[in-house]
């Protein structure tokens, strides 16, 4: 997920944060303390924010730009910020050997605010890896995990970055099964969604534990196992944010689509496809019809 580029004057470090997909999401208990237990396969797509890291002199701060970045405007680049938070907590944490410094983090924000596939999450756990070796300061993995837990409950499995298995309220992530090759839509309506209003809004009972296999042999095997499940928050997410609704329906009649979901507590709805190809075009379909959404097409990482 790193990729080092040698500007004339300064080493410019770059660290891509991709959106966490959901492919299914149980809740399945809540704790005494009030968190909700999850039962969830996490993959990771090819649309993403990018961190890049320009070290300097000047105390650390944080710019936002793209097309999700500009619109947030300055004030959400304090120290409040998700990544500004994972900095502090680095910096603290880092060793006598550490080098830290002070410069420019640059984020472009790829992926919509408050969408249900991690963007700041993603954000912060490209933070916690970019400045880990940008400053040196040896942070180890499970240190790292730990901290990652006290940023936020998509921060550990955001920290990995790779289809895996998550469970409790973000921290336990196991070993998943397999994937086969199949490409994957994702659609924004453009409307925020608060994660605490969808939990809120959710009734019924809590759902078991999915029973997954070792592999799959092709997409329309996996889809068959990702049917029998559901997420439990897209009916209430429905509620919260209606124009969800009409996503799913536009993205389940996209020619090959096998599947239509929305990810997390939303609004982002995915689409599974075959292939990568057809993913793409479905994509550009869905992107010619509806200017306003955020739309990508493509394959997972």
């Amino acid at each position: 997920m790193t990729v080092d580029v040698l500007d004339v004057a300064t080493t410019t470090l770059t660290e891509i944060a991709p959106a966490k997909i959901n492919l299914y999401l149980h809740v399945t208990g809540r704790r005494p303390d009030g968190y909700h237990l999850l039962d969830s396969l996490v993959v990771f797509a090819g649309a993403g924010d990018v961190l890049h890291y320009e070290p300097g002199t000047e105390p650390l701060h944080l710019k936002l730009e793209g097309r999700f970045g500009r619109a947030l405007g300055a004030d959400a680049a304090g120290a409040d910020n998700l990544v500004m938070k994972a900095a502090a907590v680095l910096r603290d944490l880092a060793g006598p050997q550490a080098n830290v410094q002070g410069g420019c983090l640059v984020l472009e924000k790829n992926l919509p605010v408050a969408s249900g596939i991690g963007g700041g999450s993603a954000d912060a756990a490209a933070a916690l890896r970019l400045l880990n070796r940008a400053w040196n300061a040896q942070v180890d993995e499970p240190t790292l995990f730990r901290v990652a837990e006290t940023l936020g409950a998509d921060v550990p499995v955001c920290l990995l970055s790779q289809t895996v298995r998550m469970e409790g309220i973000g921290e336990t992530l196991t070993p998943a099964p397999r994937l086969p090759e199949c490409g994957l839509v994702l659609v924004n309506c453009g409307q925020a969604v608060s994660t605490p209003d969808v939990f809120r809004k959710r009734t019924g009972d809590f759902v078991p534990r999915a029973d997954l296999p070792q592999s799959w042999p092709n997409s329309a095997a996996m889809v068959a196992t990702l049917k029998a499940q559901e997420n439990s928050l897209e009916t209430p997410a429905c509620t919260v944010c209606p124009p969800v609704k009409k996503v799913l329906a536009d993205i389940a009649a996209q020619p090959d689509c096998q599947l239509a979901r929305m990810s997390g507590s939303g609004a982002t709805c995915f689409g599974v496809f075959p292939t990568v190809e057809a993913a793409r075009e479905a994509a550009d379909r869905l992107a010619e019809a509806h200017a306003a959404w955020w739309v990508w097409g493509g394959a997972l990482v």
